[in-house]
């Protein structure tokens, strides 16, 4: 295991951990009981990018981490990825490599569903978790995660993408769009997220971050469950069944939101993740 410092002339790149191997990039700042974020799978995105607005708020409260997973960012690419449980080792290893024996977890999107994974092969090494938008069961496909997932680079796809993700258009501006384009172009970037997320059958990826419902059924983790009442990417229907799946959760659906609950709704989903990490610590 070897670790580097993060390059603070590209807030993408925090720190960086080899392990196998396998380079982990990733975020660490604040102190005080371990948060572990877990990004989506749009196009473009790091953990920075899904996390940067959020991140130094819970800082102030929790010792946070963010990682590229593999395939994403600044992570090591293992070209196409058929098994979720190549994302739930790299967990595993980023906690062992960081001497972290248990976490509370936020999962967004794809990150959700590695997250509820997780959770169900480690179970003792999760103290609570929140899932946002959260993949982890099968449904049919919408349409917009088809063409989020279908992604070629262009600015025209990207501008298309990015009004899928969230509800308020006018946060959609050309910087935005230009920057997340330019991340989502650079081939190391773009060819494991098209290996892996690209194909003609673009269902199969939600059968892969699929957990079989009878173990999602037996978590005994307190929950908080938070989707966008406009969320075109990830169908409400699926999250209303997580959340009457497992036994201890909370769900809360935010009026005028997307799928961006972080950034649409960032002053309340900071406040409510940390308060309910924060009561998870006093019980």
């Amino acid at each position: 295991m070897t670790a580097v410092a993060n390059d603070i002339a590209r807030p993408e790149i925090g720190k960086s951990i080899t392990v196998d191997g396998s380079v982990t990039n990733y975020h660490d700042l604040g102190d005080g009981a371990p948060v572990l974020l877990i990004h989506g799978s749009g196009p473009g995105v790091t953990a920075w990018a899904n996390w940067r607005l959020n991140m130094p708020e819970l800082a102030k409260r929790f010792r946070v981490i963010a990682p590229d997973m593999f395939g994403f960012g600044y992570s090591a690419s293992k070209g196409r990825i058929e098994d979720k449980r190549v994302w739930v080792d790299q967990v595993a290893s980023l906690l062992d490599s960081l001497g972290i024996d248990k976490v509370s977890m936020v999962g967004n999107s794809f990150g959700g569903g590695i997250t509820l994974a997780f959770m169900i092969a480690h179970p003792d090494r999760v103290e609570r978790a929140v899932l946002m938008g959260p993949a982890g069961l099968d449904f049919p496909i919408t349409p917009a995660l088809d063409l989020v997932w279908g992604y070629q680079p262009s600015l025209e796809e990207m501008r298309t993408s990015l009004k899928y993700l969230a509800w308020d258009h006018s946060r959609l501006t050309e910087d935005l769009v230009q920057s997340r384009y330019e991340a989502s172009a650079r081939p190391e970037a773009h060819e494991p997220y098209h290996a892996t997320f690209g194909g003609a059958d673009r269902q199969r990826n939600i059968a892969m971050l699929a957990s079989r419902e009878e173990d999602v059924a037996a978590l005994k983790h307190e929950t908080l469950i938070l989707h966008g009442l406009f969320d075109q990417v990830i169908p409400l229907e699926s999250t209303v069944r997580l959340a009457s799946l497992l036994p201890r959760a909370d769900l809360h659906v935010f009026a005028e939101c997307g799928h961006w609950v972080q950034i649409e709704r960032m002053t309340s989903f900071n406040r409510m993740v940390a308060e309910f990490f924060e009561n998870g610590l006093k019980a």
